[in-house]
């Protein structure tokens, strides 16, 4: 019975997590013009996700030319989406960051390939061993010159790999900015468990693969 159960569930839950990207209000989202976040002193913004956002964040940070990351939600048709809204798979969006960049140190190209580089690109509906449609790996473009560097990039990486690429490729709308528990998670509980056996290695991983890309204190 309890198996029965545990199958009911997880089938439900699958049921949620994939109901947002086929929703129409989706679509919708999928098909709108891009919005374009101006320069503030002189700092540009992008977006991605790519998983859970503790990890995203982290790998981000770590990266020449990135003032800030910021956790939160993207993606979606609801308005104020919560964790635990998000969670349910039904609102949409998808965990996502906030990227505060000098475009005078890293592009938005050199972004993308951190993005790409940071993840398991052939993986969909999630990273490692978070999995639903709020763990969905998405890029946002603010404009039609970063949209051709999104899918020139994703067809190379198709190529290489002779795999498909699970990211989307959607126009940006809005961000919403997480609940202030989960900024810079990684940083402030390095001993949580999570952290430990997820987070941290992801980042290790991305910081050997890239080490031409780090910030001098991270380069150790």
């Amino acid at each position: 019975m309890k198996q029965l159960l545990f199958i009911l569930t997880l089938t439900f839950l699958f049921s949620c997590h994939n109901q947002a990207q086929v929703n129409p209000k989706q679509q919708e989202v999928i098909n709108a013009n891009p919005i374009e976040v101006p320069l503030q002193d002189g700092k540009a913004r992008a977006y991605f996700a790519s998983g859970c956002f503790w990890c995203v964040e982290a790998i981000f940070e770590s990266v020449k030319g990135v003032e800030e990351s910021i956790s939160g939600y993207s993606g979606g048709f609801t308005e104020n989406p919560t964790y635990e809204a998000s969670n349910t798979g039904k609102t949409g969006h998808a965990e996502a960051v906030e990227i505060i960049y000098d475009p005078n140190i890293i592009s938005f190209s050199e972004l993308v390939d951190v993005y790409f580089g940071s993840q398991n690109p052939t993986q969909v509906n999630g990273q490692g061993p978070d999995h639903g449609s709020q763990y969905r790996s998405i890029i946002f473009y603010q404009n039609d010159e970063q949209k051709k560097i999104i899918e020139d990039k994703k067809a190379a990486l198709a190529i290489e790999l002779d795999a498909t690429i699970a990211a989307e490729v959607y126009p940006f709308q809005k961000f919403w900015i997480g609940e202030d528990y989960h900024q810079n998670y990684e940083r402030l509980h390095p001993n949580q468990g999570y952290i430990r056996n997820v987070s941290i290695p992801r980042l290790n991983k991305f910081k050997a693969k890239f080490p031409e890309l780090l910030k001098e204190d991270e380069k150790h």
